[in-house]
């Protein structure tokens, strides 16, 4: 399970660089939302992949009683889901408006954003 999941993080990051790499700004932030999918399922595969239960504190006990999950690459991964996607609303937003204002999404025709 581990090897699949770093051959999918390693294309991930691969298909991103490469995509970044390309002179369209929609690919460029294509390539960013990959990366940022990327790291996060690195994360979670750091945190090692277990069956274990969910960690809850049971009725009527006072600690938890392993095996449990590892919580902290959830949070980490919940964290970062939720700002990769705030980066991702203002990159599309800042794309919308740089088309608008020049007619192209070709980074090396972007001379000047003067209109």
């Amino acid at each position: 399970m581990s090897l699949i999941l770093a051959i999918v993080v390693g294309s991930l990051y691969a298909t991103g660089l490469y995509l970044m790499a390309r002179r369209s700004i929609v690919k460029l932030i294509i390539g960013l939302s990959l990366l940022g999918h990327a790291s996060n399922l690195l994360i979670f595969t750091a945190g090692g992949v277990s069956t274990d239960g969910p960690p809850l504190v049971k009725r009527g006990m006072e600690t938890l009683n392993p095996p449990y999950a590892d919580p902290l690459p959830q949070a980490l991964i919940l964290t970062a889901i939720v700002i990769g996607f705030g980066v991702l609303a203002f990159a599309l937003v800042m794309i919308h408006r740089t088309h608008e204002a020049v007619g192209t999404d070709d980074l090396d025709l972007m001379k000047s954003t003067d209109v």
